[in-house]
């Protein structure tokens, strides 16, 4: 049996940019990425922090050290710059692998949107 535990978290970032004419999905600073062990084109949950809308979109890369999370698409109205956002990655595994899994958790600095 596989369950869906926790992967990746950047916990509380602000939200740069909105475009609603976008294709879709979320763009988020390459440093953010890699730090969080995100993959380009991973499913991701956007969890807002402001008004509590959850969605579901997939992850581009943006400039590093920009700080961008520009939320794309349709979720640009459910989601405003200068909102504060959990970014959520989950994987599937067994059980006996999920009980000793340890998720990738980062803390950028919520004005900036860097790590510290």
């Amino acid at each position: 049996m596989q369950i869906e535990v926790l992967k990746s978290k950047i916990h509380r970032v602000r939200v740069t940019h909105a475009d609603l004419n976008y294709v879709g999905s979320i763009t988020i600073d390459k440093d953010l990425i890699e730090a969080a062990n995100l993959v380009v084109g991973e499913k991701v949950q956007v969890v807002n922090v402001n008004n509590g809308e959850r969605l579901d979109t997939y992850v581009i890369e943006g400039t590093a050290g920009s700080g961008e999370i520009t939320m794309n698409g349709p979720a640009a109205r459910k989601v405003q710059p200068g909102d504060i956002v959990i970014i959520i990655a989950y994987a599937h595994m067994d059980i006996d692998s999920a009980r000793t899994f340890e998720p990738t958790l980062i803390f950028p600095d919520e004005q900036t949107n860097r790590l510290a």
